[in-house]
């Protein structure tokens, strides 16, 4: 899952960063009250985490905007703040949970799935065909069978399902899934494809994710692939009816 973090104490952003990250969730951590904004506008987090004294802009005013753009996506706020008059007007600003410092890690780790079980179903399952992704568990089946994926292999594969039909170009791909700047000369998008079409048993050049030349890759529509799959299976049928008859 993507989880934002935003929380000005270096120190203690590094340290929810951690643990967060050791729960298979990729962390985006910002200091200030804009760039917390931006990244929730831009990018959805599937869970906020949300410090209220924030520089740039307070985390009250933050909490306020973002459930102007969004208003799902869960949001717990952080704070040291004590006053109960403070807790009660984040909960009736859009606050979907409210843990003070000092706190738990345990206890916010478990606070954060329990928000995480709460999301839609359609954003917490993936399935492409027979393919099925769980972002809560951290699991994929392939056809029934279980798959064993390393954490940048399975952030691929969740950033390509999420936007199936889509093309996912390769500096996109750098900087969500690796947090690498796309003028980073490295070819590491196109070897964790490959692991991932071997894991996959999707063979070269692929039908369920597809190279799109000179641009990225993609997981098609369900509808694709079934037309794609239909195609192939035409065409083995030829060949082996043209074997026959020879």
């Amino acid at each position: 899952m993507r989880l934002l973090v935003a929380e000005d104490d270096m120190a203690l952003s590094l340290f929810l960063g951690r643990g967060l990250e050791s729960d298979g969730h990729r962390v985006h951590i910002v200091r200030d009250g804009a760039q917390a904004i931006e990244v929730f506008r831009d990018e959805s987090p599937d869970l906020t985490i949300l410090d209220l004294n924030l520089p740039v802009k307070d985390g009250e005013v933050v909490l306020r905007e973002m459930r102007q753009l969004h208003e799902e996506l869960p949001v717990l706020v952080l704070t040291a703040r004590q006053g109960l008059e403070t807790r009660i007007r984040c909960l009736d600003n859009g606050a979907d949970d409210l843990m003070t410092k000092p706190f738990s890690l345990f206890e916010l780790r478990a606070r954060c799935r329990v928000l995480l079980r709460r999301k839609r179903e359609g954003r917490l399952l993936l399935r492409v065909g027979d393919l099925e992704l769980s972002r809560l568990d951290h699991s994929v089946l392939r056809g029934g069978r279980s798959l064993s994926l390393t954490n940048k292999e399975f952030a691929l594969l969740e950033h390509l399902m999420l936007n199936r039909g889509q093309c996912s170009s390769r500096a996109e791909l750098l900087e969500t899934v690796w947090d690498l700047k796309p003028a980073q000369t490295t070819n590491i998008v196109d070897v964790y494809v490959n692991y991932l079409r071997r894991k996959l048993a999707d063979i070269p050049p692929g039908v369920l994710i597809r190279t799109v030349r000179g641009k990225g890759y993609m997981i098609p529509l369900d509808s694709e692939l079934v037309a794609k799959r239909t195609v192939k299976n035409n065409a083995t049928i030829a060949l082996q009816f043209a074997a026959a008859q020879g």
